[in-house]
């Protein structure tokens, strides 16, 4: 009598063993994250020397200080326009922090005030036709417009307080952001629309529930790209009575020959531009977590 053979086993996937104790994050998927990041750090601490190097050896072959200052002369301004120095606070008595702060405070508003009028009047020329056949020439006219160009303008209507200021910077943020609504908004998901209407959805229904949650990815574009362009415009913006303020620094710096400053303020702007844009990267992954899904 011969055993019966045994019966064939299933063959059983091998899987990553899951420790419930290791909380999320620390496996191997979370090292190799780390370690993704710390490489790209990296290389962005390395490009950032070699940067350095490279206006180093500028700075040298130049051989003049009003034309290529040396990274040790913008350092040193720093320092100097960061404190109380024989007797003189910061530059034209406010410190660098206090010049930023001011801009900041500009950017800020005029952002939101063009930011505001753009998504309004983006999802305005996405869904009524006739008006954007009317209006998309006019935001195109204003978009190709330096801002030197009409700040001038400004100054006449408003003076040379703060409001021609806030509203030169309205005028650069509004344009991306109304682009970019309004393409968005009229290249929503068509088969979406249909369906909500099939339901019974009102045109506010749609343009609330479906037509904005398609373009929230676009808008979000147009608003980084708006706020860029703002703080691209301080300058032009601080050009009269803008001290204090970092693009007034700048100015009233250039005037003078006095190049450190000017390259400290262009690089404070700068820095503070990226930290901005990384604040709105994060935001982005936050409140448009489906971005990039279908």
């Amino acid at each position: 009598m011969t055993s019966p053979s045994p019966m064939p086993t299933a063959a059983v996937p091998v899987q990553e063993h899951l420790d419930p104790r290791v909380p999320p994050g620390e496996g191997p998927a979370g090292t190799r994250s780390r370690r993704r990041a710390a490489r790209r750090l990296g290389v962005r601490v390395l490009a950032a020397l070699a940067l350095l190097g490279l206006w180093q050896l500028a700075a040298t072959a130049a051989g003049n200080p009003s034309f290529v200052p040396a990274p040790r002369a913008v350092w040193d301004q720093l320092v100097r326009l960061s404190t109380t120095h024989e007797g003189i606070r910061g530059y034209s008595g406010s410190l660098l922090v206090e010049h930023l702060g001011v801009s900041l405070r500009r950017i800020l508003i005029g952002s939101a005030i063009g930011v505001a009028g753009g998504l309004v009047l983006g999802v305005i020329l996405g869904t009524v036709p006739w008006i954007r056949v009317v209006a998309e020439p006019v935001v195109t006219f204003v978009r190709a417009l330096p801002p030197l160009a009409y700040f001038s303008l400004l100054i006449i209507w408003f003076g040379i307080d703060e409001t021609p200021k806030l509203w030169l910077l309205a005028i650069a943020a509004l344009p991306p952001v109304a682009v970019a609504t309004a393409a968005a908004v009229h290249g929503a998901p068509t088969d979406l629309v249909e369906a909500a209407r099939a339901l019974g959805a009102s045109r506010w229904d749609v343009i609330r529930d479906v037509v904005l949650p398609s373009a929230l990815p676009e808008i979000f574009t147009g608003i980084r790209l708006a706020v860029g362009i703002a703080y691209s415009s301080v300058v032009a913006a601080e050009t009269v009575n803008g001290v204090p303020g970092i693009g007034g620094m700048v100015r009233d710096a250039q005037r003078y020959l006095q190049t450190d400053v000017v390259v400290l303020g262009l690089l404070a702007i700068g820095v503070s531009g990226l930290l901005i844009d990384g604040l709105l990267r994060v935001a982005e992954r936050r409140f448009i977590p489906w971005r990039g899904r279908s």
